[in-house]
């Protein structure tokens, strides 16, 4: 779809922060807009195409003119990191390297590195859905094809930006992913925990033996990293020209079966082996009401203290490399996390122990000046939480379907430094919310009562309740409003992308461009302008 005009955007990054420009300048001390704005949660891989899965090439500079013709100002997407078993983009195999299953193959195929014919396989898989057991062994075989005539089909210009990008990245995490993902091939997949020893415990001699013996699987491995990027760099640039920010996500936590903690154990409340003798999860709540036992690793904060924070001020770097915005999942980690015994069951039986407090803020700051970040502060948020955020003006979030039906809390006096969404990747579609859906938590009394809480609130009817509620984003006086796609479609529990404490079904919707009608395009423009958070001009 065409682009509706363009604005003067960023390109300088330094270690003091990033200054926008243009009609996305930022407010003083904070990474939001200055001005109120309006944005969508779409994750990447639920983009519209042709080869079973949303991609970061033509595919993502389409949706940034569809946002401006929305005039949408920011686009929220979920981590962008390599997935591993079931698919959770909060769970990556590492938290520096970029998804390969994100490349858009169709650039490829015009750089020479494939042919059209060979993308007959993916323009087989389903549009409306992400398969990836289907998706992953093809792509992945096409990919490593792509690698493998990089060298004699790339021009002089790729060459030297790949030679830059593994000058600047393979000492901090490149060469040590690439290791990884080679020896997890080598041992069917498992984690590597469970590998031979001399890997298990990084044997010098047995790594460089690898090293000579895969030198082409690891070149590979960094030329797919370089394609990944050298495409996102495209897409920043390009929503930049635009007037759009791009809205990341960091999750605390790092996988266990990650390259991160096979080469950074040190940082890990990890044995030699690799076992935990606790893991993180968080305590009963709305999603959950065994908690939730995700099983990540639990950091040594003292160690990271003696570096001076420096794996986070790096990792934090990375993250605003993708994103002008980066929202760090699990924000109240932070001031004291939820500590689970390895052997336990569900999350029931863990116990609050101090994070790091002030001091990796300080660290963070002091290195890198204004930190682009956005707390997600929801869940068990104690006083102290919230003094922490507040202390280094940091905005936090409001959801309202958490919000608008907690007597707490009053829509009016939301802080403008913040983000207020309709609800996040985590919740049901907001028309799923209000109907109530399988599965859903609540009682018939209580959904029945949040409808009823809903309508008064938002002053609408059960068949615009989508939009209404958009209405009250947009009218809060958060600086930031977003809803998730599908809620500006009005679409129901069928769309949900995920369900906290299940697997099998999540992270699979796909949006389908017909759905973007000149009807629903109009009408959100129509309600961005409306409420004063349309880009000028």
């Amino acid at each position: 779809m065409p682009a509706t005009g363009k604005r003067e955007a960023a390109t300088a990054d330094d270690k003091h922060g990033r200054e926008q420009s243009g009609s996305v300048l930022v407010a003083e001390g904070s990474v939001l807009p200055v001005d109120r704005r309006a944005g969508v949660c779409q994750h990447i891989t639920s983009l519209p195409g042709p080869y079973g899965i949303g991609e970061i090439g033509r595919q993502a500079l389409e949706f940034v003119d569809t946002l401006r013709e929305m005039e949408l100002a920011v686009w929220q997407f979920l981590p962008t990191g390599p997935t591993a078993y079931g698919d959770s983009p909060y769970q990556p195999l590492s938290t520096f390297a970029g998804n390969e299953l994100l490349i858009d193959v169709g650039e490829l195929v015009a750089h020479g590195f494939l042919t059209s014919n060979e993308l007959t396989p993916l323009e087989k898989l389903p549009g409306r859905y992400v398969d990836y057991g289907a998706l992953i062994p093809i792509k992945t075989e096409l990919l490593e094809r792509a690698a493998s005539r990089f060298q004699a089909k790339a021009s002089a210009a790729q060459k030297a930006r790949y030679d830059d990008f593994v000058a600047s990245h393979d000492a901090t995490w490149l060469h040590n992913y690439a290791l990884f993902r080679i020896l997890k091939s080598q041992h069917d997949l498992r984690p590597w925990t469970e590998w031979r020893p001399e890997y298990v415990h990084r044997d010098t001699h047995a790594l460089r033996r690898l090293e000579a013996d895969a030198a082409r699987q690891i070149e590979a491995i960094k030329i797919t990293q370089f394609l990944f990027r050298d495409q996102w760099r495209r897409l920043r640039d390009y929503a930049h020209e635009r007037g759009i920010l791009l809205f990341g996500d960091m999750p605390i936590c790092i996988a266990l079966d990650s390259a991160d903690a096979w080469s950074n154990r040190r940082l890990l409340n990890i044995d030699d082996d690799g076992r935990p003798s606790a893991v993180a999860g968080v305590p009963p709540d709305y999603f959950s009401e065994e908690g939730q036992l995700w099983g990540n690793p639990l950091y040594d904060w003292d160690v990271h203290a003696e570096t001076g924070y420096r794996w986070w001020i790096e990792r934090l770097t990375a993250s605003a490399e993708l994103g002008d915005i980066v929202r760090i999942d699990h924000f109240r980690g932070f001031e004291a996390y939820w500590s689970v015994p390895a052997c336990a069951e569900t999350a029931k039986t863990g116990a609050w122990k101090a994070g790091p407090g002030d001091a990796i803020f300080d660290a963070m700051q002091a290195e890198l000046g204004r930190l682009p970040i956005v707390a997600e502060n929801l869940g068990v948020i104690t006083p102290e939480v919230e003094a922490l955020r507040k202390r280094h003006d940091i905005p936090g979030m409001y959801v309202l379907q958490f919000d608008i039906t907690d007597p707490q809390i009053d829509l009016a006096d939301m802080e403008a430094n913040s983000v207020c969404y309709t609800g996040t990747h985590d919740n049901d579609t907001t028309l799923g919310w209000y109907r109530g859906s399988p599965g859903d938590r609540r009682s018939i009394e209580e959904i029945r009562e949040h409808q009823r809480i809903a309508l008064e609130a938002t002053g609408g009817t059960p068949e615009t309740i989508h939009l209404d509620m958009i209405a009250t984003a947009y009218k809060s006086p958060s600086r930031l409003a977003i809803a998730p796609m599908q809620d500006l479609l009005g679409l129901g529990s069928e769309a949900r992308f995920n369900r906290p404490g299940t697997s099998g079904e999540n992270w699979r919707w796909r949006l389908e461009r017909s759905q973007l009608t000149r009807g629903m395009l109009d009408r959100t423009a129509g309600m961005v302008v409306d409420h004063g958070r349309a880009v000028p001009g």
